[in-house]
């Protein structure tokens, strides 16, 4: 079955007693055992519960694993995921990296003893330079947030498994309608689910998927023992949210690419970043290894002057943090989402206080345009 009718028929056909088409939300945390020593499969809505486990199901298909785990947000999903890792172990992480994740590895995960070390995963030269005999895992966003840098995920996951070093991706901005890490040879999927999965910026949600029966058992024990579990009501909204991914996914990109080209040609930009543009490093690649491109892209003005006058007179798009949803939204990584990693790594990288990153909504592309245009002419007027 193709992916568009599985995400339109998640949750239809799960619900045995009523032949409900939206799948029941059982707000129960406790369940009735028939008697002593038998279980219906629920127990305490920690360890699994009705709706939550069909969001669970439906996530392992999408993304080609063997278990799903839904959290309560996307970072924590990640710590679960780091939990993985003891005292002394080392972990190689993609440098242009969402600032949440550079906090949690930084201020948290180094308090117990794990460390990292961050590159360019798509140079493998520099990854077996920097590899240890400590490194037990390799993090991976691609395309990365917000420079969209891309990673070949085949040749790194190779080069890792041959070395039992355990690949984690994150899929959040391409999602499993465009790209599936886990056929390409990775470990671990998550997602911040609170993006383009539940698609309407109002539910906040992580997801896990594994492979492979040894790593899903291990995930499903700190799942339960950490506790940071997605609640029915928000696996409910998640649910109703990927039912209409593949149309969203489709719009998202139209309207990006649009967006991405008609930025790249105007005189008060220098540059966009966006896997679309055949320009982009990496394009060959992304192409490869997925079927389309995301809704967000990143790009850098020729005056740093030009940022407050923009994000002040647009109407349509909002300046707000978070993407992925129908809305269009607007954010500056050099203050928000990135904020948390110091200034010398963020310009580094490229992260600097000329660069904005656009996470284009579904609305009509015209539109879309007319607003940034006439935000652009606003800047140049007031700056001159």
């Amino acid at each position: 079955m193709k992916i568009e009718s599985r995400l339109a028929q998640i949750g239809s056909v799960s619900e045995p007693v009523t032949g409900a088409v939206s799948y029941p939300i059982y707000q129960s945390t406790a369940f009735r055992h028939p008697q002593l020593g038998q279980s219906t499969g629920f127990d305490y809505a920690r360890t699994k519960s009705p709706t939550r486990s069909v969001l669970e199901t439906a996530a392992a298909e999408l993304e080609s694993g063997d278990a799903g785990f839904a959290c309560s947000s996307g970072m924590a999903a990640l710590q679960t995921v780091f939990a993985l890792f003891s005292q002394g172990d080392h972990l190689i992480v993609s440098l242009d990296l969402y600032g949440g994740t550079y906090r949690l590895l930084e201020q948290v995960m180094s308090r117990f003893g794990v460390t990292a070390t961050y590159l360019d995963t798509n140079d493998l030269d520099s990854i077996a330079e920097h590899c240890l005999p400590n490194t037990r895992g390799i993090l991976i966003e691609t395309p990365t947030n917000p420079l969209m840098m891309i990673t070949d995920l085949e040749r790194i996951c190779s080069w890792a498994k041959a070395r039992d070093i355990l690949t984690i991706v994150d899929n959040t901005v391409l999602t499993p309608f465009f790209q599936r890490p886990i056929e390409l040879g990775a470990d671990i999927v998550v997602h911040s689910a609170t993006k383009y999965l539940g698609g309407h910026n109002d539910v906040l949600a992580g997801l896990i998927v594994t492979k492979g029966k040894e790593l899903s058992d291990k995930i499903a024990f700190l799942h339960n023992s950490i506790g940071a579990v997605l609640g029915p009501q928000d696996s409910w909204l998640l649910m109703r949210g990927m039912k209409t991914l593949a149309l969203r996914m489709e719009r998202h990109q139209y309207n990006a690419t649009k967006m991405a080209q008609y930025l790249y040609e105007h005189p008060a930009v220098e540059d966009v970043y966006y896997p679309a543009l055949p320009h982009h490093p990496g394009h060959d690649i992304q192409n490869r290894q997925s079927s389309g491109n995301t809704g967000i892209f990143s790009f850098r003005l020729k005056d740093s002057r030009y940022v407050e006058p923009i994000l002040r007179h647009t109407r349509l798009i909002a300046f707000a943090e978070s993407l992925g949803g129908v809305e269009s939204l607007m954010t500056y990584p050099a203050v928000q989402t990135h904020g948390d990693i110091p200034e010398h790594i963020r310009r580094q990288i490229g992260v600097d206080d000329r660069l904005l990153r656009f996470s284009v909504g579904i609305e009509h592309i015209d539109d879309l345009i007319a607003d940034i245009e006439q935000a652009l002419a606003a800047a140049q007027l007031e700056i001159g």
